[in-house]
């Protein structure tokens, strides 16, 4: 059995490639054949079906076989595991760019200040002369 990490890092490892991230993206749509999945893509079935099996060992997608047909079936809990996992930097970004917000606005309020009282003792100095 894999940890709660394995899982997490062989969703990532199938999230990695572009392909896989299309198909997962088209299943949100519903339910589709090997050769519906392929059909955008420049390549064979075989290699659909290559990467079909890396989404259903990630727990990605199930399939299911209707007649002569396999049908791929979006999983969205792993995705849900994954995005409550990146939520957490997600936060810890937001605080550090909200403080880098707050910095540069004093900064540039300092700025504006001296600015200010550069043109005051200027504007004095004119005056007595």
């Amino acid at each position: 059995m894999k940890t709660g990490t394995d899982e997490l890092s062989t969703v990532f490892a199938a999230l990695a490639d572009p392909t896989r991230r299309a198909i997962l993206l088209r299943l949100t749509e519903g339910d589709a054949s090997v050769a519906e999945l392929a059909a955008p893509f420049e390549m064979s079935q075989p290699a659909v079906s290559k990467h079909l099996k890396v989404l259903e060992g990630a727990g990605l997608i199930s399939r299911t076989r209707v007649a002569t047909a396999n049908y791929s079936h979006l999983e969205a809990e792993p995705l849900r595991e994954a995005t409550e996992w990146m939520q957490r930097y997600k936060r810890f970004w937001n605080e550090s760019f909200d403080k880098l917000d707050a910095r540069l606005a004093e900064y540039l309020a300092a700025e504006r200040d001296a600015e200010l009282q550069t043109e005051t003792e200027n504007e004095t100095l004119e005056g007595e002369q």
